[in-house]
């Protein structure tokens, strides 16, 4: 059974009253499991962080619509960045500090109670518990920088110590993400490849500590890259330092959460499509309109094909024609299936951060071309596009490294060779097409792709895309204090407040 915890601020107000009776046993619950175990927390902490990062729900995360790959046709409100009306970042702030760093502290508090079994030599244990504590931190480091990525400032200190603290300070950006690096250096120090760590409930790598070795490298090589504009030199040594130590780069070690093909654990993409019968949402023309001018062949697998086999996306934040049904293509079966993965990172993804740092001059062992190319490659082959279709669109010249240039949003194409910001950012875009949260990162840190803001998009917005998503209402009215200091501190809670690292001003 799934254990509920409080969130780090509502506590407060909750009333707890218990009846009276003379028996001592009238308060317990005989039908309800109270030991939960260590490898349950675990399960639950890693498909709650999924979930919150694949569901295209608009309770949950609207990222699709500002980072224009989805369109809404009949309900507008979140496509014009309207957070409040369903409280969007509560539901973000609370399934990120209650249902996954909270399963993740107390799957760590259960494992340090765990006894030793007879039959395991202590060397062993030992080696076995010290991979599982390393793996729950390097997802809790994770979850961390993408409530940064966020919201900016957060609580974190002073986080998750219910009942000593109740109503946390923030802490500042930019201090977290050095101490998220010290964090993850620690963590991967710990980890034994030799040894074995969670036998059940590990979710995305079944327990391989050389997967999870991987991916902790290429957490730290994420952390560095959004450094680069704002701190240089922290950002080239932790990116060096990652890469030297071995990274995700192969599909085969891709992040992944199995989800099941029957309720309830299909995927929240397949929910909020095919089982809520919902089919308004359309691919975006901007995305649409790009893939269409290089001939794209991922196309067929994002999205399906208009009855003339061309393919047509809605205005991002319009009020889309009728009957939407015909008028637009729709998103692609591939995407929808119920047990397709959720992914919390990808060998094409790390290779396009290797593509900037190799632009910047760093050291990693390869050009800005060459892993340009390989991010695309994975990419394509991920979606099971043939080696002829990939090598086609790799010597479009609107792709090709040498003389990509930069597509408008209006597809029409560019009259000159793209900066390497344009040519990563554009590509990269493609890529993420189905990780909204981690596209929506990638924009804000290159400035590309160039989108658009609606022009009845809430007046909040100031005409832009939103680079950042306002605090949880809760925590104006319940810890109102702290979350004072932390708007004043960023310069305002507003959508148009930077996050610390995203420096540059967007192209005119």
């Amino acid at each position: 059974m799934k254990k509920i915890f409080l969130s780090i601020v509502t506590l407060t107000f909750l009333t707890l009253t218990s009846c009276v009776s003379d028996n001592e046993n009238f308060n317990d619950d005989i039908k309800k499991s109270y030991d939960v175990s260590a490898e349950s927390l675990l399960s639950d902490a890693q498909k709650e962080l999924t979930d919150q990062l694949t569901t295209p729900s608009v309770n949950n995360n609207p990222l699709r619509y500002y980072v224009q790959y989805w369109a809404a046709t009949l309900y507008t409100a979140e496509s014009r960045y309207n957070l409040t009306t369903r409280t969007i970042p509560d539901t973000h702030w609370t399934n990120l500090y209650q249902n996954v760093l909270g399963n993740l502290q107390t799957s760590e508090q259960v494992l340090l109670k765990q006894t030793k079994p007879g039959a395991v030599a202590e060397a062993d244990w030992q080696k076995q518990q010290q991979n599982k504590v390393a793996i729950l931190e390097i997802l809790r480091v994770y979850t961390y920088q993408i409530l940064v990525d966020t919201f900016g400032d957060v609580p974190y200190s002073e986080s998750l110590q219910n009942p000593k603290i109740i109503l946390p300070k923030y802490d500042n950006d930019s201090e977290i993400y050095p101490l998220l690096i010290a964090r993850l250096d620690a963590a991967i120090a710990k980890l034994d490849t030799s040894a074995k760590s969670f036998d059940t409930g590990d979710l995305i790598y079944k327990g391989d500590v050389a997967n999870w070795k991987l991916f902790a490298n290429s957490v730290k090589l994420k952390l560095g890259t959004n450094l680069s504009d704002i701190n240089p030199t922290l950002a080239k040594t932790t990116v060096e330092s990652a890469y030297t130590a071995g990274l995700l780069v192969k599909n085969i070690n891709n992040a992944l959460l199995k989800y099941a093909s029957f309720a309830p654990n299909y995927n929240p993409v397949f929910d909020n499509l095919v089982a809520s019968q919902r089919n308004d949402n359309v691919p975006a023309s901007p995305l649409v309109n790009k893939m269409n001018a290089t001939s794209d062949p991922r196309r067929a697998i994002f999205f399906t094909p208009m009855a003339d086999g061309t393919y047509k996306g809605g205005v991002p934040g319009g009020r889309n024609s009728l009957p939407y049904e015909t008028t637009y293509s729709h998103v692609g079966d591939v995407i929808k299936k119920p047990d397709a993965p959720g992914v919390l990172l990808e060998a094409f993804e790390v290779n396009f951060y290797l593509a900037e740092a190799a632009a910047r001059g760093y050291s990693v062992g390869g050009t800005p071309e060459s892993y340009y190319k390989e991010a695309i490659t994975l990419s394509c082959e991920y979606w099971g596009v043939s080696s002829t279709d990939i090598a086609t669109y790799l010597a479009n010249p609107e792709v090709a490294y040498a003389t990509a240039a930069t597509t408008p949003i209006t597809g029409v194409p560019g009259t000159g060779t793209g900066t390497w910001q344009e040519k990563i950012g554009y590509q990269e875009w493609i890529a993420l097409y189905n990780r909204s949260f981690q596209s929506w990162t990638a924009f804000r840190r290159l400035d590309f792709p160039v989108l658009i803001s609606h022009p009845s998009s809430i007046s909040a917005a100031n005409k832009q895309v939103p680079v950042r998503w306002t605090y949880p209402t809760a925590e104006q009215t319940v810890n109102g204090t702290n979350w004072t200091a932390a708007s004043a501190a960023i310069g305002g809670d507003k959508l148009t407040t930077k996050i610390f690292w995203d420096t540059k001003q967007p192209p005119l």
